[in-house]
């Protein structure tokens, strides 16, 4: 017999109560019906608490700890730092550095002569007193009205005296219109609108302001279209090279909106950009773009698995990512493994730049090695405390690979794929991140911020074949007005690398 529950318990539920009275059998009965109802809710409670660290972890994302633009942050308070490392110099021009200053002409348009008319000591008048030497300043400025010059082309037309058939000269090359804008305010129109990046009315607005002579939308937007047209062998040319250099070559992708979601693809070298916008954003997009399929040397880009189907490539991931990620795992999860592997890659890096600026070729065979291991032994720190879940017994079964929490998915990315991570490492030629391409993406996504999104594909077509063009222009040193009248006559800026294909 069980004993008597004390007063001091009588405030329990009613079911416990019923159950001390029946018995021993009805209490082992409850307790165990208690033991199960605590087991669900332990399990739902480690549920929760994972759902909710996943939903805290996906608030804390922000340019410094995943992919997400800086954009993106907002005006956050506490906003954290870069991951870039401080250069340890002052702002502005460094010691030694030659600066830009306007220089003085020889034969300025305009001189006014301000004379002396008493002296600043007795206060006599210096009127007709020849000056021994003149002292100078010039003032650089615009004219009070600019005007266009206006070209008038007259083609004569004349009877012929033996048959009387009437003849007509032909106009130049070019002169198509009753009236038309000529090549260099063209030029002005599409470097405003595609390497300024102002929209189209506020372009045609500046030409307005600047030459007091009304533009519309669509001179600008046709001047757009001319560029695109004639640069296109250029674009074929740079798109050749980047299939056929031996040089490592970085590849993006990033949104854009035209009549909905659009992909623009990039690939870019240190002196050549090509783009190209396209409705997919994997396999199928790259395939028609025609570069990765083509592509055998080194190719560096994120962790997105379309780039990892070319296998006749050499494949490089970059490493700021992976830091981003790494800051991210440390931050939410606490998991010091990811602090371990920062570092460590932030050594390799260094270590590869100090062997550079002693003019070395390769680390050496004991630094690998000992990198390597280092590298490895970080990994198997991490699987340690981030096993593969295991699926729930009580649970019907789901197709598919069980879920995996975020650090066991890097660290399977960094244990499956550390030839890729550490390429920088064992080929000099191969850099550390993938800067280059998100560098050359970044004014395409700024422009949309600035003009909204694109109307048609002809328009957007237009852009990123100016845009292409003119990067690879600004690459090579090369005026961008110049480049952009030069492809106007029909005779586009080809850089020296790409010449030699004819």
């Amino acid at each position: 017999m069980m004993k008597r529950m004390p007063e001091s318990d009588l405030f329990m539920p009613n079911e416990v109560q019923d159950a001390y009275r029946e018995g021993e059998e009805a209490v082992a009965k409850l307790v165990k019906r208690l033991m199960a109802l605590i087991q669900e809710q332990a399990v739902q409670i480690q549920e929760q608490a994972a759902r909710i660290q996943e939903l805290e972890a996906r608030l804390n994302k922000d340019s410094h700890n995943s992919s997400k633009p800086p954009a993106s942050d907002g005006l956050k308070k506490g906003r954290k730092h870069s991951l870039r490392q401080k250069s340890g110099k002052k702002s502005g021009g460094q010691e030694g550095h030659e600066g830009h200053r306007l220089e003085p002409v020889r034969d300025p348009q305009h001189i006014i002569e301000h004379r002396v008319t008493h002296c600043q000591k007795c206060h006599a008048s210096l009127e007709g007193v020849k000056a021994e030497r003149y002292e100078m300043r010039q003032v650089f400025d615009l004219p009070e009205r600019v005007k266009l010059e206006v070209t008038e082309h007259r083609v004569t037309v004349v009877h012929c005296p033996q048959c009387d058939a009437l003849n007509q000269a032909e106009y130049p090359e070019g002169v198509s219109q009753k009236t038309q804008y000529g090549p260099r305010v063209r030029a002005q129109m599409a470097y405003f609108n595609t390497y300024q990046l102002v929209p189209l009315e506020r372009t045609a607005e500046i030409i307005a302001d600047l030459y007091h002579q009304e533009a519309s939308e669509g001179a600008v937007l046709a001047a757009v279209k001319e560029v695109a047209h004639n640069v296109e062998r250029v674009n074929e040319k740079i798109k050749k090279y980047l299939i056929q250099n031996e040089e490592a070559v970085h590849f993006d992708e990033s949104g854009m909106r035209q009549g909905g979601l659009k992909w623009l693809h990039s690939a870019s070298t240190a002196l050549v950009t090509f783009f190209a916008i396209q409705a997919k954003r994997g396999q199928e997009a790259m395939d028609a773009i025609g570069i990765l399929p083509k592509r055998t040397g080194w190719c560096i880009h994120d962790y997105w698995k379309a780039y990892l189907s070319y296998l006749q490539a050499k494949h490089a991931l970059c490493n700021a990512h992976l830091l981003r990620e790494l800051t991210y795992v440390l931050e939410n999860f606490q998991q010091v493994w990811a602090e371990a592997m920062f570092k460590l890659l932030i050594e390799i890096h260094q270590a590869v730049l100090d062997a550079k600026a002693l003019g070395e070729a390769a680390l050496s065979p004991k630094q690998l090695a000992d990198f390597q291991n280092r590298y490895d032994q970080i990994v198997a720190e991490g699987l340690l405390v981030n096993p593969a879940p295991e699926p729930a017994q009580d649970q019907p079964k789901k197709r598919g690979r069980v879920k995996q929490t975020l650090p066991k998915n890097l660290l399977d990315r960094l244990r499956d794929h550390s030839d890729m991570v550490l390429a920088f490492m064992k080929d000099f030629t191969v850099p550390f991140d993938n800067n280059q391409a998100e560098r050359d993406i970044r004014m395409a996504k700024l422009k949309e911020k600035i003009s909204g999104c694109f109307r048609s594909q002809d328009g957007s077509d237009a852009f990123f074949q100016v845009r292409s063009y003119v990067s690879t222009a600004h690459k090579n040193g090369q005026p961008i007005l110049e480049a952009l009248y030069l492809a106007l006559i029909g005779k586009p800026f080809i850089p020296a690398l790409l010449a030699a294909d004819g």
